[in-house]
């Protein structure tokens, strides 16, 4: 008897999943149908906060599994099992930051400066989705302004009181730590089943990607045309490495279609 492996699939949502400009995943609807019907797991890993990413994630028929939230910071647990697995420190966060010199922290501007008619001018969303964008618990999106020496400068302030900054295709985003490469590793151990072969794929197009790309059996960079793309990603033993033709969710699509095929 031949045992089919078990496919997880971790993947980014801004520029990956979702189209960058429009957040419309359309494209990618027979690859998603084509991962629902053989029984794939498909972990969402976004900056997104819970709020936003339970809705998205039901409507793609997927919150039987877990999500990775705020870069990393959290887990959303699936609809299955609790709502939380971890507490926020958002509150003591931007504590941390407004205590900063002024010189510092006028060049920093976030989530908690902006209200949700800005957050939705900066992002795209809509109101309703910037509302949901603001119910943040773990970590701080926002745009860095002054230069390349103040903003090191920022960073050792801010490493000082435990605070970690990571750079994504949009915005740099502070938290207390967990990085969505941390989080893919954590969640491949509990999934792991002796009895039934995996294979892990994670689907990326930034920065803070790369830890998780680099925690996979096959890893797929998606282009964006918005920013430099991921960087160079360390491969480790027979891991696969990918790069998709088009950009956003058609490539997110064309790059598991093809996989899916291989695999079988």
């Amino acid at each position: 008897m031949i045992i089919r492996p078990r496919l997880v699939v971790f993947s980014d949502l801004d520029g990956t999943l979702l189209d960058h400009e429009t957040y419309d995943f359309t494209p990618a609807l027979p690859a998603i149908k084509a991962l629902r019907a053989r029984y794939g797991a498909l972990i969402l890993a976004s900056s997104k906060t819970a709020a936003e990413i339970a809705p998205l994630r039901r409507a793609l028929d997927f919150s039987h599994c877990p999500a990775i939230v705020e870069n990393g910071a959290g887990i959303l647990a699936s609809e299955r099992g609790s709502q939380h697995e971890s507490g926020g420190r958002y509150e003591e966060l931007i504590g941390h930051l407004d205590a900063l010199p002024a010189e510092l922290r006028r060049c920093y501007s976030g989530f908690s400066d902006w209200d949700e008619q800005e957050v939705a001018a900066r992002t795209g969303l809509s109101l309703e989705g910037a509302q949901l964008a603001k119910q943040r618990e773990y970590s701080e999106p926002g745009i860095w302004s002054g230069t390349e020496e103040a903003f090191a400068a920022f960073c050792q302030a801010l490493s000082r009181k435990g605070i970690h900054i990571q750079k994504g295709g949009r915005f740099v985003t502070l938290s207390f730590g967990g990085t969505k490469g941390q989080r893919v590793r954590e969640l491949l151990a509990r999934l792991e089943d002796k009895r039934v072969p995996a294979i892990s794929i994670a689907l990326g197009d930034a920065p803070n990607d790369r830890g998780m790309l680099e925690s996979v059996d096959i890893a797929i960079e998606i282009p964006n045309p918005a920013h430099a793309g991921v960087g160079k990603i360390a491969r480790g033993g027979s891991q696969v490495l990918r790069r998709a033709r088009l950009a956003g969710p058609a490539g997110w699509n064309e790059e598991m279609l093809a996989v899916l095929e291989e695999i079988e």
